[in-house]
């Protein structure tokens, strides 16, 4: 495989180009923002709509991008595909100009436009990765795609917060539509190529259709590839769950206002930044599994001490431990993925990964903005439910050979 140096430069400046999409949109101001302005009130009513609003996203993801990557493989338009959904996000984030309060349905439309535009463009995205660097620099270069990432959050996150200071809530998602488009523009320019594929999109979509259940076959055959699928099914959720939560629970928890969540999250993407750096080389060298024990167990240790945690500056020093796992255990998981898939599918399994990693990101949300409102605005049972999330998927991953490790071998059943 050649080696493109321009190509990856491109590939991983995407990340951060979007990175500023989940920092503020998915973290730290659109949720407080709906919660609190569109849907207002108390008892966990705003809680209960996000975590509706994120399940139903998720699930048009999950249904969706199997679908849509065996359509991307099969016709040669992945390019396409990524353009075409990184312009649904940047509608729906336009979109969010014209809320007010009260308008809990309309916010919680434009929301689910935005984030399945921005979720499935990731599955075309994350699909080029095999195709652009060989195995052995799978895990490092996902790895600085994470980092770069989130250097790029936390520089959109300085960007709105004199905006967000200012009480210019408009201006904030008009600063995010302008980063990811302006940063985004080298990976149209220089990723491969749609290539012409053997059908047109038409021909694949009803192809796709009649292949879904043999893909499901497949991967429910391919023993590794389960496991791991399984395991993922669960500490993503969690990873997930808190990733749009996190706003929400230091408000509602730990009384934070709109400004000290942002620079909470400032700070948690530097930590995060540094773990995807520090991580990303160990990947390659000892292997997914080893890095995503490591931090899924430093995870349920931060979950159990949340939930007795009673001072914010506490609540700050477990934000940083548990940030610096999280670009890791995304990187780390992708990696895995990419070295477990065939070539000339990677599309179409990596929209099966989306497929798990989505439809598991509906129980999480429910799960903790039910919990919360059962317990009249209490937020601190979910923290258990998120631990709980954390320790299957760490059991169900040891199960998992990883093939970097010597003399183990992918299995099918």
């Amino acid at each position: 495989m050649s080696y493109n140096k321009r190509t990856v430069r491109a590939w991983v400046l995407y990340d951060f180009a979007n990175s500023i999409y989940p920092a503020v949109v998915t973290t730290a101001v659109f949720p407080i923002f709906y919660r609190g302005t569109i849907v207002g009130g108390e008892g966990g009513l705003g809680e209960l709509w996000w975590g509706w609003a994120v399940a139903a996203s998720a699930i048009i993801v999950a249904v969706t991008s199997p679908l849509l990557g065996a359509i991307a493989d099969r016709s040669g338009a992945r390019k396409r595909f990524l353009g075409f959904y990184v312009a649904a996000c940047l509608t729906g984030v336009a979109l969010m100009t014209t809320l007010q309060p009260g308008m809990v349905v309309a916010g919680f439309l434009v929301f689910i436009l935005a984030n399945v535009g921005f979720e499935s463009a990731n599955v075309f995205y994350n699909a080029y990765l095999p195709d652009i660097v060989p195995p052995e620099r799978l895990g490092r270069t996902s790895g600085y795609g994470y980092g770069l990432g989130y250097l790029g959050s936390a520089l959109g996150l300085v960007l709105v917060l004199p905006l967000a200071q200012a009480g210019r809530i408009e201006l904030v998602w008009l600063a995010v539509i302008a980063f990811f488009a302006i940063f985004s523009i080298p990976a149209f320019l220089f990723l491969p190529r749609d290539r012409r594929g053997g059908m047109g999109i038409g021909h694949a979509a009803a192809k796709g259709f009649a292949d879904f259940k043999r893909i499901t076959a497949e991967v429910w055959g391919h023993t590794n590839l389960r496991r791991f699928l399984f395991a993922f099914f669960f500490y993503i959720d969690g990873v997930l769950t808190i990733i749009v939560m996190a706003a929400v629970i230091a408000q509602g928890t730990f009384g934070f206002d709109q400004q000290q969540v942002i620079i909470l999250f400032l700070i948690v993407q530097f930590s995060a930044l540094a773990g995807a750096y520090a991580l990303a080389k160990p990947t390659d060298t000892l292997g997914p599994k080893k890095v995503l024990t490591g931090v899924l167990c430093l995870w349920v240790a931060a979950g159990v001490a949340a939930y007795f945690v009673e001072s914010p500056n506490l609540f700050y020093g477990l934000a940083v431990v548990a940030g610096f796992g999280l670009g890791s255990v995304q990187s780390a998981s992708r990696a895995f993925m990419a070295s477990l898939i065939p070539d000339g599918r990677e599309a179409e399994l990596f929209g099966f990964y989306a497929l798990c990693g989505r439809s598991s990101s509906v129980i999480g949300p429910v799960l903790f903005g039910g919990v919360t409102y059962l317990a009249g605005g209490n937020q601190r049972p979910g923290f258990l439910v998120l631990t709980g999330l954390f320790l299957v998927g760490l059991l169900l991953l040891q199960r998992v050979k990883d093939p970097k490790a010597p003399g183990e071998q992918e299995g099918v059943a």
